[in-house]
Formats: structure tokens, sequence, C-alpha cells
């Protein structure tokens, strides 16, 4: 199993990771943390996910977007996230491009579940096997990127397709698997 024996990384596993997700606000917080992983593992952030939780006002995107430079440079002390200026801001900047996509389109959820392939395709036999990056998230991060998002290169979009259901990616001898 790829999540190894770490009890919080096999609870993500057979709760979390690959069920489909039609909620915004799921949607809005895993894309989030999906770029503050980038350069990083996701037991890293899967392991912080509280303190991003406590520090960004639990994803709540009104809030998000109205952080001011006093605000950003106080995350940047909290020692319970990742503290990059970068991806900090981005975070500032996804919820404002977030709430901008929810008011033009209704839904973040069918904005998003849009990007998902139009047929399955076979699942990884082992760890190894799996892609980073499809048309379909190439296509993701090409149009999150035109909407201002950041931290939303292909590999990010196709891990959070994974991440959120878009893409069934268990293993074939997955108890999981779709």
């Amino acid at each position: 199993m790829w999540c190894g024996t770490d009890p919080l990384y096999v609870k993500y596993h057979d709760t979390e990771w690959g069920v489909p997700s039609h909620d915004d606000a799921h949607l809005f917080e895993m894309l989030c943390l999906e770029g503050a992983q980038a350069g990083l593992s996701w037991i890293t952030i899967l392991r912080k996910r509280e303190n991003y939780r406590r520090a960004f006002d639990h994803f709540d995107a009104k809030k998000m977007a109205r952080y001011t430079p006093a605000k950003k440079a106080k995350l940047l002390l909290d020692a319970g996230i990742v503290r990059n200026r970068l991806k900090v801001d981005a975070f500032v900047l996804n919820a404002r491009a977030y709430l901008q996509t929810r008011t033009e389109l209704g839904s973040f959820a069918k904005y998003l579940w849009q990007f998902a392939p139009a047929q399955k395709r076979g699942r990884p036999k082992e760890p190894g096997d799996f892609q980073v990056s499809t048309p379909e998230s190439d296509a993701m991060s090409k149009d999150l990127k035109r909407r201002g998002f950041k931290f939303v290169g292909t590999t990010i979009c196709y891990a959070f397709m994974q991440a959120v259901g878009l893409v069934d990616d268990h293993q074939r001898r997955c108890w999981k698997a779709r």
C-alpha cells in the first residue's frame, strides 16, 4: 500500500483519499493543501492539516480573501504550518479566485468535475505505476491558472484529482478500488 504503515496516513487512505467529493469547501481546502505539498511529502502536510485549519480560519475563503499583510506576516511565524511566503500568498490569492469562480459558475465542484476523465482507465498495479499528470490535469492546471490560482501545476492538479476522487487510482488489489 502506498501509504505505508503510518496510522494517520492509513486512516487518510481508508476514509478520504479517492472518495468523490462534491463539496465546494472541502475541494477548496484540498486544493490549498495539495499546493502546500509542493516540494514536500504529503504526510508532512497531513500531519500539519489541523494546524492549517486553525491558522487559515478552517479554510473560510471569505475570511482568507481579506487577509492583510499583517495577518500573512503572522502566519509566516506559525511553526504549525509550512512557513513559505509564496504558499501563504497563494492561499490568499486562491481564496479570492475560488470565490470569483463560485460566483461566476455557481459551484466550484461543478467547475472542477468537468475535468474528470470521460472514461475510467486501468488502475495502477504497483505503487510505481502511478501517473503524475494527465491531459485532464494539464487542462485543469491551465484553467485554474487562467482564473488566478497559484500552486496548481499539472502534477499538483493530478494529486488533487486523486485525493478528491475525480480519478480512481487505488491499486488493483486495494480494497477501496471502485
